[in-house]
């Protein structure tokens, strides 16, 4: 079982920028490493993922270009930096960690451990 904690979510204001942090007790360069987030009367939606080399990225789609995924294997911390950020942003932002191969954004089942997630609040 791997244990990943979130933090950095805060309450900010539209166009603001904010970066998020994962921190992982398990060595991050063996997992698929990915961002989800439930926003208000969703499920759960991926935001971006990142691969085992911390080379390869997934986007669902190019208008989630805003938000940028990074991590760092000496701290077994992955990072989500969110740019330009509008109301429509408000939710809780979940940290997934899995072995599946190959890494799949867009499959839930690849990530295995989730965090308890951390809550963004934009206001306009």
């Amino acid at each position: 079982q791997v244990e990943l904690v979130e933090s950095g979510g805060a309450n900010v204001q539209t166009g603001d920028s904010l970066r998020l942090s994962c921190t992982s007790s398990a060595i991050l360069g063996h997992y698929c490493v990915a961002w989800y987030r439930q926003t208000s009367g969703k499920e759960r939606a991926p935001v971006v993922g990142i691969d085992r080399s911390g080379y390869g990225r997934q986007y669902p789609s190019a208008k989630m270009d805003r938000f940028r995924i990074s991590k760092d294997n000496a701290t077994n911390t992955v990072y989500l930096q969110i740019d330009a950020l509008t109301p429509e942003d408000t939710g809780v932002y979940y940290c997934g960690a899995g072995q599946a191969i190959p890494c799949s954004l867009m499959d839930r089942l690849t990530y295995t451990n989730w965090g308890q997630g951390t809550q963004v609040t934009v206001s306009s």
